[in-house]
C-alpha cells in the first residue's frame, strides 16, 4: 500500500527559508525526506489545480521553476 502525500506550496518553500531556526530546519528536513519516499516510489505525490495556482504567483522564479519539476512526479 502506497501512501498519498500532499504537499502545499508552504511545504514546498520550507527549505528556503532560514535554516538558522530549529523548528525550521527540522521541519525543511521531514520534507525533504519526504520528497525522497516519493521519488523512491514509498509514497505517492497528490498535486491540485492549487499548488499550480499558487506556484504561478511565486516572486521566486528559481524556486517557482523547481517546485513545477514535481508535478511531473505524479
Amino acid at each position: 500500500m502506497k501512501y498519498r502525500i500532499y504537499l502545499d506550496n508552504c511545504c514546498f518553500n520550507r527549505p528556503y527559508d532560514d535554516q538558522s531556526y530549529l523548528v525550521i530546519r527540522l521541519e525543511s528536513e521531514a520534507k525533504l525526506f519526504v520528497q525522497r519516499e516519493i521519488l523512491q516510489g514509498t509514497f505517492e505525490l497528490v498535486w491540485s489545480y492549487m499548488m499550480d495556482f499558487e506556484n504561478s504567483v511565486n516572486p521566486y522564479e528559481n524556486r517557482k521553476r523547481a517546485i513545477a519539476k514535481w508535478q511531473n512526479v505524479v
